[in-house]
């Protein structure tokens, strides 16, 4: 088992659009099992290697009896369904704001072997692959909160004990709510 430590709010990793894996190598298959090892031990639903600092366009999920890895991910709404729902990330620890988020996904990408998959999700795994997919952008899910509530949440981050100080820096996703790229 191997934990790595995660990144917090404020390092500039996280806000870093991370590059196309090219290579299904040994390497790639360390970092999925150590993303896999440090998800599990952290108890989230997802992890993407950003994360743990690492520049690649890749993501372990497990939530809703499903649980897996993405590398390259793209994903696109089924319909215009929205859902709004608590949402947290392991970069921004203890911390729950509601979020608006396509209910129903279909996202698609390759295995750590090169293999093409598919998965299709609603409510907490279409949440899951969403955020997750942000993360490889740059894009946190604060900056999805409307104004009010990300005006909260960043200075409730600015006061937790884990922050170091920097300042907060909102993206907008290139990805819209509906419908990916």
């Amino acid at each position: 088992m191997t934990v790595q430590p995660i990144r917090l709010f404020g390092d500039p990793v996280l806000r870093t659009k991370a590059d196309e894996v090219v290579d299904f190598d040994k390497e790639l298959r360390t970092l999925v099992q150590d993303l896999w090892d440090t998800m599990q031990d952290q108890g989230g639903a997802g992890l993407a290697a950003p994360q743990l600092g690492v520049g690649l366009r890749v993501f372990t999920y497990h939530c809703d009896g499903f649980a897996g890895h993405l590398v390259n991910p793209t994903w696109t709404a089924v319909d215009d369904e929205e859902q709004v729902g608590q949402e947290g990330c392991l970069s921004i620890p203890g911390m729950y704001w509601d979020c608006l988020r396509a209910k129903h996904v279909v996202a698609r990408g390759w295995n750590m072997h090169g293999e093409l998959v598919e998965v299709e999700g609603t409510d907490l795994l279409a949440r899951c692959i969403q955020h997750e997919t942000d993360h490889l952008d740059g894009v946190l899910f604060v900056d999805r909160l409307d104004e009010q509530t990300r005006k909260a949440a960043l200075r409730e981050i600015r006061q937790a004990a884990w922050f170091d100080g920097n300042a907060p820096v909102i993206k907008e996703s290139p990805h819209p709510l509906f419908g990916g790229r």
